[in-house]
């Protein structure tokens, strides 16, 4: 198992990395200050490793409740999240109530948004059983629900206890689960770690296989990448934002398509490919850069190519983004591979770059 820390003073907290870990009881132990916790996961999870997570929790004393949820982006939704405070309610669930999200990336955001919110803040654990969960949104203390206007945009940053990524987790994915994870792999070698994006690059089949070693080093590297972004930045102030590389074109595409019609990832994966260009256009990165990435996108089975959704649309998905400030987008885009940088673009070259891309 390896061990980082994410360092944010009072609220730091570790992020363990491992096979076997779902019933190592010492791990959740010690992150658990009362007698009852409340495991959120969902219908696809919960027969998987619901009942490996709620014994071992039993086998240290908690009481335990398990609150089922539909599975997809498109029940991250208000009513959904109140049947978790109805399971909470129901069970008087006290300020010493622990949340434990079992599951990827949706249910991570529900449940810590729910702790975020029940008595104006209780303690909660990640433990995510998807790539794109382990390497990104488990992390950092991101937690909301979507709007039909804008994903992500009624939200808390709540910080949890500990993140606990068991990789075993991963030989259950689905190939496209698999698939939209490895965007944010290499969404974190585009931004920050040139090195990393060739290592994306030359281990791209045993990325597709899921071979473990290959997984082991994805996640573990990814979580260090961001790590150090979000401790310099937790709130997203400033340079946090480039952690949102190809999200904007992407938030837009799940949005303009309807949740759940594409997977987050294969949208970012769109989306990175998007702000590339964007990238070229504002003189910031070679065209030989961008066809590289897209390249290595293409290469681990996501998409490239936009729906066809129209330049008008787009651009109004676009401008409900939470990187907007006074009207303006901010995007995200690459000064060169392994460097970004945030800025806002004149409206003619993202028009530019949503025609070259086919989105008419």
């Amino acid at each position: 198992m390896n061990t980082l820390q994410l360092d944010l003073g009072e609220r730091s907290y570790p992020i363990h990395i491992g096979s076997g870990l779902l019933d190592q009881s010492d791990l959740y132990r010690k992150h658990i200050k009362g007698t009852f916790t409340a495991v959120v996961t969902n219908e696809t999870v919960a027969p998987l490793y619901a009942d490996k997570v709620v014994k071992t929790l039993e086998g240290i004393g908690q009481k335990v409740k398990l609150i089922v949820l539909p599975d997809g982006e498109e029940f991250k939704t208000w009513e959904v999240l109140q049947k978790i405070f109805d399971g909470l309610l129901e069970n008087s669930a006290d300020r010493k109530t622990t949340l434990l999200a079992l599951g990827g990336g949706v249910i991570g955001d529900m449940t810590g948004f729910a702790a975020a919110c029940y008595m104006r803040g209780i303690k909660f654990i990640q433990v995510p059983t998807t790539l794109l969960s382990q390497v990104d949104s488990s992390v950092g203390g991101k937690t909301g629900i979507n709007h039909p206007l804008g994903k992500n945009m009624v939200g808390a940053f709540h910080q949890p206890q500990a993140v606990i990524a068991d990789l075993d987790t991963l030989k259950t994915l689905p190939a496209e689960e698999l698939a939209a994870g490895l965007a944010e792999v290499i969404k974190h070698g585009a931004i920050a770690d040139a090195e990393f994006l060739s290592w994306i690059e030359k281990n791209q089949d045993a990325l597709n296989k899921c071979d473990p070693a290959a997984m082991e080093h994805a996640v573990r590297r990814s979580c260090e990448i961001k790590s150090q972004v979000v401790a310099q930045d937790e709130k997203e102030g400033g340079i946090r934002a480039i952690l949102n590389f190809g999200h904007t074109f992407g938030h837009a595409i799940e949005a303009g398509m309807g949740y759940g019609a594409w997977l987050h990832g294969q949208a970012v994966g769109c989306g990175m490919v998007m702000a590339a260009d964007l990238s070229v256009r504002v003189g910031l990165l070679s065209e030989a850069e961008a066809s590289r990435l897209k390249k290595i996108i293409e290469a681990l089975h996501l998409p490239t190519q936009p729906p066809k959704l129209g330049v008008d649309r787009f651009m109004e998905l676009m401008s409900v983004d939470k990187k907007a400030e006074g009207g303006e987008v901010r995007y995200i885009l690459l000064n060169g591979l392994g460097q970004a940088k945030i800025q806002t673009v004149d409206d003619d070259l993202v028009i530019q770059t949503l025609i070259a891309n086919g989105v008419v």
